[in-house]
Order: structure tokens, then sequence, then C-alpha cells
């Protein structure tokens, strides 16, 4: 399956990857939003419970290149799942407590910077070679989007803290497990420690009791809706530590920029053509912003695409 993306050179450029990864976790992070407002799919718990147990296909790349690792190898491939789990729960829990057009890109200043100091003694390069600027860029635009209108410190800044820091730890650890092996052989562990992560919830009697009463309440339609939305978002989870396997984690995680974007431009549209499904403050500030904020992100895909956003190694 790897070799296949080899014929084809855009599958095996990291940043085109990202982006491409980022557009579709936009649309998906729109539709979850959506989704976290209605009553049969608003549990945290059962959300990311699902999100984790769907993960499981990630097994079908057996077949595809698999050779298993040292031990130490795949413990830190497990382990990264399991992170990714935690900070997916933050995640969520960010995107539900306040404006997705705002919150996430909140996000997209502080997951790339955590990322990047993480990386520091772990990569040789924990930037990219020559990408600093373009960085830099992606992730000013993140922080302007932080100003572009009021948010509630107390409330979102421990969860959007807590969900870059554990993204930061995801990526750097994976990298180095994707150093150190094959994509498919990492990848097959790390889908076994989000697996793992996702059935820890049910460990506790109450978080058990509400995945499965929520999962029963859930109409047939809004069980299809969220299924739909989990595949998009797993192809999106996958092509970006496929991007991660070809580019510096950073500058992939810088690259989340474009998701924002999509993400402000998403829900904009539904709050002024179907408030019903979704409402967000959008004054003059907010948009004059968010429209700076999606230049400088605009300029920074440009300088990191010029620079081919080069591999860092462990």
């Amino acid at each position: 399956m790897i070799h296949f993306f080899t014929h084809f050179p855009l599958f095996t450029n990291g940043v085109f990857l990202a982006i491409l990864a980022q557009v579709l976790i936009g649309i998906s992070l729109v539709w979850d939003k959506i989704l976290l407002r209605q009553p049969t799919t608003k549990s945290i718990i059962n959300y990311v419970f699902w999100l984790g147990a769907i993960s499981i296909f990630g097994l079908c790349l057996i077949p595809f290149g698999f050779n298993m690792p040292p031990l130490w190898l795949a413990g830190l491939a497990f382990a990264a799942g399991i992170i990714h789990l935690i900070a997916n729960y933050f995640y969520y829990a960010a995107l539900k407590a306040g404006d997705a057009s705002q919150t996430l890109a909140i996000m997209g200043g502080f997951s790339p910077l955590a990322t990047a100091l993480i990386a520091i003694g772990l990569l040789d390069k924990p930037l990219g070679g020559g990408n600093e600027l373009g960085f830099a860029l992606m992730v000013g635009g993140g922080f302007l989007m932080f100003f572009s209108e009021p948010v509630d410190l107390k409330k979102l800044l421990p969860l959007v803290l807590l969900a870059s820091l554990f993204f930061g730890l995801t990526n750097v650890t994976q990298k180095m497990a994707f150093n150190a092996t094959n994509f498919v052989s990492a990848y097959v562990f790390f889908t076994l420690g989000t697996v793992a992560g996702a059935l820890f919830f049910l460990v506790k009697t109450s978080w058990r009791q509400e995945i499965f009463r929520q999962s029963e309440e859930a109409s047939p339609k809004s069980k299809l809706w969220y299924f739909i939305n989990r595949f998009m978002a797993g192809v999106g989870s996958f092509l970006i530590f496929l991007a991660i396997d070809h580019a510096n984690p950073a500058i992939v995680d810088g690259i989340s920029g474009v998701r924002y974007v999509i993400i402000f431009v998403g829900a904009y549209l539904l709050t002024r053509y179907w408030p019903r499904l979704l409402k967000e403050d959008f004054g003059r500030w907010a948009l004059t912003a968010k429209a700076i904020a999606t230049l400088l992100v605009a300029a920074g895909l440009v300088l990191v695409a010029m620079q081919g956003g080069s591999t860092g190694a462990a």
C-alpha cells in the first residue's frame, strides 16, 4: 500500500498530505460542533470512546508492510496512541465549550509551539530545515485568532493547553517511531494504543452507562451522520500521520492553520444561512482579524511548500 503511494509524488509530499488532511478535519470539526449541540450526541465521553474504538480499522494495514518492531519501539508507538486519545478528549471538550471558529484556532497557535518545544532534544530539526519563517507565520495566524473576539480564559485556556501538550507529545513520539521503523509497523501499534485508550472508558461504571445509554438513545439518522463524519475525520487523521512520516511534525502541526480557515468559513456560512444548526458571533473586528490571520496562514503555507517541509530525524 505504501509502495502504491510512491507512484504518485503528491502522496509522498508531507506538506500536500497535511493540507489535504486539514481540509477534511476542518469540515469534520464543523460537523462535530453541530453534533455536540444535539442532546443525543453531546457527551464528550461517548464521543471520544467511539473515536478511539473506530481506530481498530487501522489494523487493516497489517498486510501492507507490517514488521514486528523491537519491544521498546512498539511501546513508544502504543503510548503515542493512548496520548493521542487523551489529547482528543481535551480537544473536543474545548470545542464543546467555546465557538468553533475561535477556540480551535487558538489551538492552532499553541499546538505547533508545543510540538516544536517538545521536539527540542528529541529531533535533529525541531522546526525542519529553513522553515522557521513559514512556521512563525502559521503560528502567528493562530494566535491572532486568539485576539479576534473575547474568550473565557478561565474556562478554555486549561483545555487548550492540555490538548496542545498532548498533541505535541503525540506528534513527536510518533515521528520518532516512524523514523525508527516503517510507517505501517508504527501505525499499527499506534492504532492499538488508541483502541486500548478507548477501552479504558469502559472501566468506570458511570462512563460505561453514559456511552451505551447515549448510543441507544441516538436516532438511526444521528448515528449514520456521526459515523460518516468519523470516517472523514479518520481519513484526515491517517493522512496527518502519513504526512508526519514524510515531513517535520512541527511543520505538519503548523499547517493546521488550514483547518481553522475551513472552520471559520464553515461556521460563518452556517451562522448566516443555517443558524438553527450553528450560530456564532461574527462582528466587524472578528471578521477583520480572522481575515488577516488567514493571510498569515496562507503566506506561511507558501514558504513551507517552497522549502518542501523537510523531515526531522530522531
